[in-house]
């Protein structure tokens, strides 16, 4: 099989992203689109592949995520395609702020 299980909304959620090496030092951001199983987060810097983040959507909860993808957006943003570790499917329920 090829492509995605689930679809992803298009949904822009307000979150804070910061790396699990520096869970201080995050920044304030949105999501493009999310899933229960992922979402694509705008960040101000490249991320790695595979390099773990918290995701934490203002009106609460908290993800864990490993980064799959990284490209830039346009001038000085990126898109980072994140699979979150914990699959339960509740953190997209908070989408829909």
């Amino acid at each position: 099989m090829n492509g995605r299980i689930e679809k992803r909304l298009p949904t822009s959620v307000p979150v804070y992203l910061a790396s699990l090496d520096e869970p201080r030092s995050r920044e304030r951001t949105l999501t493009e689109n999310v899933s229960p199983h992922g979402a694509r987060v705008i960040s101000q810097r490249y991320w790695q592949s595979g390099e773990e983040s918290l995701i934490a959507p203002l009106k609460g909860g908290t993800a864990v995520g490993r980064q799959i993808y990284s490209f830039l957006k346009g001038g000085e943003r990126f898109c980072l395609g994140v699979e979150f570790q914990d699959r339960t499917g509740k953190w997209g329920e908070h989408s829909n702020a």
